[in-house]
Formats: structure tokens, C-alpha cells, sequence
């Protein structure tokens, strides 16, 4: 991420400003698409019992649901770790573009770049401002301004998520598209969808597995 930076500085003309500013918006906005997709396939389908999926995978949501605050217990790297590597090979093949590429192929890449760059950070950073969501104590001031403002997820907007049965407002990075969503019925409509085709019924698991553990 720093060397990707400092290629961007270097690269930077003022004359694309006005392309970067939107690329990068619509970097993080996909960053906050993807955490809701993502939130929402492991809260609504399959079975903690799964092979190596449901135990790696599933059940930390499912246990997310049951103790919320489990996850403020994580240390930097447990919370963020696997959302850091899933960057690596996208942040790599831009480092090899910045040094292999001619300044002209550099430059009709740029916006692209920066776009995958805002992207790859707001995908690496949202366990952490997920968890910032559940901290109520103890908060950096900036990152307690971030959340008011809502450029990342505030604690407010995220408690929506967490009235039971756990089906809405599943955004997680910044929550810009939870109210969209929702007024589009998008989540509601994928799952009938699925429902329909597959005869699956939607968080089935999810509900029977919490009532195992109360």
C-alpha cells in the first residue's frame, strides 16, 4: 500500500482530478457492496457443520450474532489479516505496472489504478472499522469523527444489523448502500430468488444453531 502511494503521488496529474475523486469513490463504494455481499452469504446460507467453510468461515458470523462484542477481543491482526492478504495480489500487480510500464501506459491506467487502490484499502480495513463499530469505549478521536460523519460505519447504523434475524443493513465498510439496498428490497429479492431455485430457506441454519446455544 505505502509503495502504491507513493506511485500515485508520482503519477498524480491535477488535470485527472476530477476522474480520480470519482474512481476513487466508486473504489470504496464497491469496497462497502462487497462486505455487504459477502456479510449476507455468510449470515443467510449453509451450515456452520460444513466442512471447512462453516467452521473457518461461517461461525464467526454466527457467533458475531450471539456476542457482538467478541470481536473488539481481537487483536490487529486476527481482526484484519485475512482481508489484508486477499489485497496482496491486486496491490502487487500494480507495484509491477508503476515500475515495468512506460509513462504513457502508466498514465491510461492511472485512473483504473486508483480506483483498485481506494478499493483494496477500504476492503483491508473493514474488520477493523467493523470492530471500531462495536467499540464504545476508547476510540481515537478521528476515528470517532469518521463515524459521525459517516465515511466509515457508525455505531448508530450499525446496531440496525443486529436486531435478530439479522436481516438487513449487512454493509459493513462505510454502510453508504445499506439504505438503498433495503429500499430497493435487493437482499429480500436475491434470497427469494435463491429460495425459489433452490428451495433453501434463507439464516434456516443460522436460527437453529442459536437456539443450540441459548
Amino acid at each position: 500500500m505505502a509503495v502504491n502511494f507513493f506511485f500515485i503521488i508520482l503519477n498524480f496529474r491535477l488535470q485527472n482530478l476530477s476522474a480520480i475523486l470519482t474512481a476513487a469513490l466508486c473504489g470504496i463504494v464497491t469496497a462497502d457492496f462487497g462486505s455487504g455481499l459477502v456479510h449476507w452469504g455468510a449470515d443467510t446460507w449453509g451450515s456452520v457443520d460444513l466442512p471447512i467453510i462453516g467452521k473457518n468461515f461461517l461461525r464467526p458470523f454466527r457467533e458475531h450474532h450471539i456476542d457482538p462484542t467478541s470481536i473488539t477481543r481481537h487483536d490487529f491482526i486476527e481482526t484484519n489479516g485475512d482481508n489484508f492478504m486477499v489485497t496482496i495480489p491486486f496491490l502487487a500487480r500494480m507495484v509491477w505496472d508503476f515500475l515495468a510500464l512506460p509513462e504513457e501506459e502508466v498514465q491510461k491506467k492511472f485512473i483504473w489504478n486508483c480506483y483498485v487502490f481506494l478499493l483494496a484499502i477500504f476492503v483491508a480495513m473493514t474488520n477493523q472499522i467493523h470492530k471500531w463499530s462495536h467499540t464504545y469505549f476508547g476510540l481515537p478521536s478521528w476515528v470517532v469523527w469518521l463515524q459521525e460523519h459517516h465515511i466509515i460505519l457508525p455505531r448508530r447504523h450499525h446496531r440496525i444489523h443486529h436486531v435478530a434475524p439479522h436481516e438487513t443493513y449487512f454493509c459493513i465498510t462505510t454502510g453508504w448502500l445499506n439504505w438503498p439496498l433495503e429500499k430497493l428490497h435487493f437482499w429480500t429479492a436475491l434470497e427469494y430468488i435463491i429460495e425459489y431455485l433452490t428451495s433453501c430457506k434463507p439464516r434456516a441454519d443460522d436460527m437453529k444453531w442459536a437456539q443450540k446455544r441459548t
